[in-house]
């Protein structure tokens, strides 16, 4: 086997309403896929050369302790204020690494975001 890329992130979200609200109203996202089929709801998210997915199906369960993405932000310090006035949950931080600049929120399904701006020189 020989793996290329990472195809997807995914989030199991409950209601897949207030999850778009938070991804496409506070994060500003376009969804690029929305699929809905028998007993489940998909929504995509490509940015850049990768793609966040949302999903709700039979299986899939969020959770405060499970993976996170980063996304990766021109202007932290912009994005962190846009979050505070939208009443987002701050998980931990802002925080500033040798590096780069991030904090983790929680979507509505209490999911972990990383927002995320490497320092100049740093890939």
């Amino acid at each position: 086997m020989i793996i290329r890329e990472i195809a997807f992130s995914v989030y199991p979200v409950k209601d897949m309403s207030r999850a778009r609200k938070f991804y496409e109203g506070v994060l500003g996202l376009s969804a690029t896929m929305d699929h809905e089929m028998e007993g489940g709801h998909w929504v995509e998210y490509d940015i850049g050369a990768g793609t966040l997915a949302i999903g709700v199906a039979p299986g899939m369960e969020p959770s405060r302790d499970g993976c996170s993405v980063a996304l990766e932000v021109d202007d932290f310090e912009k994005a962190v204020a846009e979050l505070e006035a939208a009443n987002v949950e701050f998980n931990f931080g802002p925080l500033e690494t040798p590096v780069c600049h991030m904090a983790f929120v929680r979507d509505p399904d209490g999911n972990s975001i990383g927002i995320h701006k490497r320092k100049d020189g740093h890939a």
